[in-house]
């Protein structure tokens, strides 16, 4: 086995899949201010909900094709003609309540942003601007949700936003970094906390 291979990772890791392994290794659990980043991965987690994570990893580069580059501004204006063609576009999943989800929360992602001056900031308020870490050891001890997901999940129903359960929220937060919930033996735990102080987290 390639050394790169023989490093310790979280238990929930598919060694045989490449591009899950580059994502774990790469993304997972860094933390994102980038807005733009940001609706990306609002859009690819409402997307997964009732799928794998996987499932949407493996359609990412289309999204990203599909969506403008996950510009919310362009995503926000899509009329009836996008969403027709979007549905008929084999590279995502085409699920109607979520593409027109997509939409609907571009729109609703505009108006935070305006509000709170990025929506990142909105978002960080969550976690009083400071990633939790969590001492996860077993592919069991990893939690569905939080009391910070929960307080996300019904501050974002409550400006509209869809596909937004409690769930999603903290799947969201592990992908952006709000939490860091790498295995205490893996090896990217340790290189993520090393990076808060630089990044001013």
């Amino acid at each position: 086995m390639p050394k790169q291979l023989r490093r310790r990772r979280c238990p929930w890791v598919d060694l045989t899949k490449r591009d899950y392994i580059d994502y774990h290794d790469s993304e997972w659990a860094v933390p994102v201010r980038d807005d733009q980043r940001l609706f990306e991965f609002l859009i690819l987690e409402a997307a997964q909900a009732g799928l794998s994570w996987y499932t949407v990893l493996r359609k990412r580069e289309h999204y990203r094709l599909a969506f403008d580059h996950f510009d919310p501004e362009k995503v926000a204006r899509y009329d009836a003609q996008r969403v027709a063609s979007l549905l008929s576009n084999p590279g995502i999943i085409r699920n109607r309540q979520k593409v027109l989800a997509a939409i609907h929360n571009a729109q609703r992602f505009l108006e935070v942003r305006d509000a709170f001056g990025s929506f990142a900031d909105y978002m960080w308020r969550f976690v009083d601007g400071k990633p939790i870490v969590h001492e996860i050891r077993t592919l069991s001890g990893y939690p569905a949700t939080s009391a910070e997901s929960d307080a996300m999940s019904k501050d974002l129903r409550q400006r509209g936003f869809k596909f937004v359960g409690s769930t999603i929220c903290y799947a969201h937060m592990q992908a952006i970094g709000m939490v860091n919930d790498h295995a205490v033996d893996c090896f990217r735990r340790h290189e993520i906390i090393a990076t808060y102080a630089e990044l001013g987290t």
